[in-house]
């Protein structure tokens, strides 16, 4: 939140094969300043969030879960874990938006139980007041655009109050709307604008998925202030086959 707050943007690596901690601090190291730790479309548990949280605090970086989405358990759970930022995927309304918000904030904003003695308070030493502003001010909400019907209805969304970002899913976007894979179709381009135009017009930020540090650059001049910047998956995979491919000229003699 500081960043964005500064007017500066967010560089995210994406966490989704690797849970051990140290793979995270090594990401805090390099310089990240945020993981995004993919349970929506992985296996892993709740358990592992609180050993990749503390790697995440030793390091200064924030922990951007992207949650299940089966209820109000979901981002509680990640919450006091260990998580200061969620995304939440495939939000296709306001009235969603809101009902994320309401899961989210502690009241007044909105109607989160609170317990006090997770991660997110440091184990109870937190005072309890600061506790409840901090997570209502510092932890960061992002709602992922990737339906049409979010995009035809964006304007609402973005007018909801209490979240803070707009993310858009670029593949399931192109799915959505019959152009698969098509990044650079017209119609997704006019997605991008519409969402950039709302989040512009009701003080959100919004960012997206990036492949490229040119693609990247193309996220910060539409206005986008969060983009991906590598992760684990395509490291492994990448770094794999590129050192076999290499080793593939040894022959025998």
């Amino acid at each position: 939140m500081k960043i964005l707050r500064s007017g500066g943007f967010v560089k995210v690596a994406g966490l989704s094969r690797v849970s051990d901690p140290w793979l995270p601090e090594v990401m805090g190291r390099i310089g990240y300043d945020c993981v995004w730790f993919d349970m929506e479309h992985r296996d892993f548990g709740y358990n592992v969030i609180p050993p990749i949280s503390l790697a995440c605090r030793h390091t200064g970086m924030d922990l951007m879960v992207r949650i299940l989405k089966t209820g109000y358990d979901a981002p509680m759970r990640a919450l006091e874990f260990g998580a200061n930022g969620l995304m939440v995927p495939h939000c296709r309304s306001a009235e969603e938006a809101k009902q994320w918000v309401e899961w989210v904030r502690f009241p007044p904003i909105g109607k989160r139980g609170l317990d006090g003695a997770g991660a997110d308070a440091d184990w109870g030493f937190a005072d309890t007041r600061e506790h409840i502003k901090n997570a209502n001010e510092e932890v960061f909400l992002a709602l992922q655009i990737e339906d049409r019907e979010a995009v035809e209805c964006i304007e609402e969304i973005a007018a909801v109050p209490g979240f803070d970002l707009l993310f858009v899913g670029p593949g399931d976007l192109t799915l959505s709307y019959g152009v698969p894979l098509e990044f650079n179709h017209p119609v997704i381009e006019a997605a991008f604008d519409r969402v950039a135009a709302a989040a512009a017009k009701h003080g959100k930020w919004w960012g997206t998925t990036s492949g490229s540090p040119a693609a990247a650059q193309r996220v910060i001049d539409r206005g986008g202030r969060m983009f991906t910047a590598g992760g684990d998956h395509g490291a492994l995979v990448n770094g794999l086959k590129n050192s076999f491919e290499a080793f593939s000229a040894v022959k025998m003699a």
